[in-house]
């Protein structure tokens, strides 16, 4: 399905109410099957948790996750090390592409027994389940901190707990923090020193009932609205911390650079507010919230200004190459970018090649960051129903703010 954008003026002061993490929804539904005790509530509806839930409640031999790339990590270090279940885990066309290697030879250290059922290194995966003691892993630090959290959860099950030496320096070490304070919460004794982290196992359950916040990258869809209406344009959104344990929480500072403040007000609501002109140019280390590349990266280009960003060399292996996914679609609507492995420059052009159809790469996050330059004129998101992947009610909120759309 694709959906026609038409060029739009955003309806000011809007409530909107955003589904829960996904990410703080995924870490807590592992931990309630290694806990069973765990009440969690506003748990995300994404298609990634809901995948996750219907492997957890799967009986079968093979195991499907699709698209779901934290599920995927999660449940090989679930099943490897805290099951005695045999199964095959796989995932779409695009899943059986990215590289999972990393983190199935750091299971293997701890004694798992993974095969490979296709290629090497990626899945599907073969999982003869064992409990295993644990004790000490070593593993680049400069991966997907998905690899680190999968190990960090289980190790709460384990006799000896895990004792992670990350090797080189750490990525998206916000996602490390979450998951390290919620399992401060439920009870579990953690140390973060230099790069070495360690869990010891859980004895006493602190806490029993969870909440999740609402996601924060979610919220940066908005933020980039609000950066690209005009100085007065106010959103408001639900239920947000101002203690928030996601990285992407970070979004509230970087988008001051773009001229929209955040203010924290009663009943856990965000205003988002549009207080000034944007500087002329952006400059970024996203090496700890690279989820935001891609939101960030289209604002600027709606706004005309030069945009530098490094530190985003884990979004290679996302849903898509999005650094190439970026290129080419901000090319078509006439964009100039600059690509390195790690890196991206976008420079300042006058105005939007209009009505041009935006390929989404099965990536939810592009066709969710392309979405606000519908502020600039006409444009067509393809494969729209991708956002189901972890916003699945995005069209329906851009409506609430005025955004004319039509399905074709």
């Amino acid at each position: 399905m694709n959906i026609k954008l038409l060029k739009s003026k955003i309806e000011n002061d809007k409530t909107l109410v955003i589904s829960g993490s996904k990410s703080e929804s995924n870490r807590l539904l592992i931990l309630q099957e290694l806990f069973s005790s765990l009440t969690i509530d506003n748990v995300s509806d994404s298609d990634d948790v809901c995948a996750m839930q219907r492997a957890l409640a799967s009986t079968e031999n093979v195991v499907d996750i699709h698209h779901a790339g934290t599920t995927m990590r999660f449940l090989t270090a679930y099943y490897s090390l805290c099951s005695t279940r045999e199964l095959v885990l796989t995932g779409s066309s695009r899943m059986q592409e990215r590289p999972i290697g990393i983190l199935v030879e750091a299971l293997r250290q701890l004694g798992a027994d993974i095969k490979y059922d296709k290629k090497e290194g990626y899945p599907p995966l073969r999982i003869k389940g064992k409990i295993v003691e644990g004790g000490k892993v070593e593993l680049p630090a400069d991966v997907s901190s998905q690899y680190i959290t999968a190990l960090l959860l289980v190790g709460t099950k384990l006799k000896k707990g895990i004792e992670l030496h990350l090797i080189g320096n750490i990525t998206s070490r916000p996602y490390i923090e979450m998951t390290l304070q919620l399992l401060n919460q439920l009870g579990v004794e953690s140390t973060f020193e230099g790069n070495i982290i360690s869990v010891k196992p859980l004895v006493k359950v602190n806490t029993e009932q969870f909440t999740v916040e609402s996601d924060w990258s979610s919220a940066s869809y908005f933020y980039s609205f609000v950066a690209l209406s005009p100085i007065g344009t106010t959103i408001k959104l639900k239920s947000y911390k101002q203690d928030s344990l996601q990285g992407d929480s970070y979004v509230n500072e970087l988008y001051t650079t773009l001229g929209v403040e955040t203010t924290y007000l009663a009943d856990y609501t965000l205003e988002l507010k549009k207080v000034r002109e944007t500087a002329p140019v952006f400059k970024a280390d996203l090496i700890e919230t690279p989820d935001l590349a891609q939101t960030i990266a289209v604002t600027c280009f709606g706004l005309g200004i030069k945009c530098e960003m490094t530190g985003l060399h884990t979004l290679k292996i996302k849903e898509t190459d999005r650094l190439v996914a970026l290129q080419n679609e901000l090319t078509k609507l006439g964009g100039k970018v600059e690509i390195t492995d790690e890196s991206m420059v976008i420079y300042p052009t006058d105005g939007m090649n209009e009505g041009v159809e935006v390929s989404t790469y099965q990536d939810h996050r592009m066709a969710m960051a392309f979405a606000p330059l519908v502020l600039k004129g006409d444009i067509e998101i393809s494969e729209a129903e991708v956002v189901t992947k972890s916003f699945i009610n995005y069209w329906d909120c851009l409506a609430q703010i005025g955004v004319n759309m039509a399905k074709k």
